[in-house]
């Protein structure tokens, strides 16, 4: 008798996951898509709190075939994932953290929303337990859209459905030299090769669990391994985006989320060793990425930070870190009958400091709130034409999963 292949394979990565992995595997054993239509494959990375035990003991009773997979620990989640994705026989995986619970009705919503819709990856809400989550995506659900149209580059974490045909038609596995934002690179591979992405707002699929011992491999490792993250991401992207508008969109992403908080506040607290190598691991990233339309992207005080970095002037970011941590606000240079605004941030228009005034000045969003500014017609009618085209895209011209852009 032929097993029918089931819709969605959860892959559970667990190492030293008690008591976390108990309302983990609750959660598994509570949606509603039907037990027949769901496979566990639960890989133990090593564990000694009865992490093991506790899964092979959950697998001889739940209503859904689950696999105990037991091995010497790999050092970091890529490895485990890797495991059971080989695995898998689903039509699609879902990668579930051991730490972390699926909101009722998760599998169910997700699967249908991808065969609905014939796309690649959805999304569905997180909520963050005792932790953030990320929120800027959530404004609405989309039934299609991509990484170009959407705000999903913000939220590079593994925990999505991913259909197995598109993982194993490109030989996706997660990298396992990067101790860190190995799930980031994994997940900005699918959105760019994705056949369409979905995103479920309005319904939590996901819980995302703060532990109260503090052991959670984002809050892990040192300094020197957010840069190995980094230069991962900006790679990948260069080689599958072309050089433009769109690659810039990109690129913020590792500049604002990866590469950008070692030249904040903590930077202060650095040794001046420490802060030389900083310096040195971000000057190729600086030569080869960065680029004025990543910069116009950024507010003018994250703006500011970066152009420091690239120009190599860390007594003048020094300046500019205490005048932050002061809490000082900076301020506003209207010129251009209030249209153009710039911040003056610590160095603004000082002869000695050479930074160009474009660095200060405060693109349209920014500038809104500010006391006497009026907004450019032509900038207002060119965000006018930005939103229509954003919301034309996934349809119209990007085609499916925005493919003609990611070639």
């Amino acid at each position: 008798m032929t097993v029918p292949q089931p819709d969605v394979t959860v892959v559970i990565g667990a190492y030293e996951a008690m008591p976390y992995l108990v309302e983990c595997l609750a959660s598994v054993q509570a949606q509603t898509l039907g037990p027949g239509r769901i496979e566990v494959i639960a890989v133990d990375d090593g564990s000694t709190d009865g992490t093991g035990e506790y899964l092979e003991e959950f697998a001889g009773r739940a209503p859904m075939p689950v696999t105990v997979i037991r091995q010497e620990n790999s050092g970091g989640p890529s490895g485990p994932r890797n495991v059971g994705l080989g695995k898998a026989a689903g039509r699609y995986v879902f990668f579930l953290d051991a730490d972390d619970r699926l909101g009722p009705e998760a599998l169910e919503r997700m699967v249908a929303m991808a065969d609905r819709n014939a796309t690649d990856v959805v999304l569905g809400r997180v909520e963050g337990v005792n932790r953030k989550a990320p929120q800027s995506m959530w404004g609405r659900t989309l039934d299609r859209t991509d990484v170009f149209s959407s705000n999903i580059k913000f939220t590079l974490s593994a925990q999505k459905l991913f259909r197995r045909s598109l993982l194993e038609r490109h030989g996706m596995r997660f990298d396992e030299s990067l101790w860190t934002g190995e799930d980031a690179l994994f997940t900005m591979e699918a959105y760019l090769r994705a056949d369409g992405v979905s995103v479920l707002a309005d319904h939590t699929c996901y819980y995302l669990v703060g532990r109260e011992d503090g052991k959670h491999v984002t809050k892990s490792g040192s300094y020197t391994l957010r840069f190995d993250s980094a230069r991962a991401l900006m790679r990948l992207i260069a080689e599958m985006v072309p050089a433009g508008p769109q690659r810039d969109m990109l690129m913020v992403r590792p500049f604002l989320v990866t590469l950008l908080p070692q030249f904040g506040p903590k930077y202060l607290k650095d040794s001046d060793e420490v802060r030389r190598t900083k310096f040195d691991l971000a000057k190729p990233l600086m030569e080869t990425y960065w680029t004025d339309g990543v910069a116009r992207s950024l507010k003018v005080n994250e703006r500011l930070r970066l152009h420091l970095v690239a120009a190599g002037r860390p007594e003048l970011l020094k300046d500019v870190l205490e005048f932050m941590r002061a809490k000082k606000q900076p301020a506003a240079v209207l010129e251009r009958k209030g249209r153009r605004v710039y911040l003056a941030y610590p160095h603004f228009r000082d002869g000695s400091a050479a930074v160009p005034d474009a660095v200060y000045l405060a693109e349209p969003r920014e500038a809104r709130g500010v006391p006497g500014h009026r907004e450019d017609r032509v900038d207002t009618l060119l965000r006018r034409v930005a939103r229509r085209a954003r919301r034309v895209m996934p349809s119209r011209e990007a085609g499916p999963g925005g493919r003609r852009a990611a070639a």
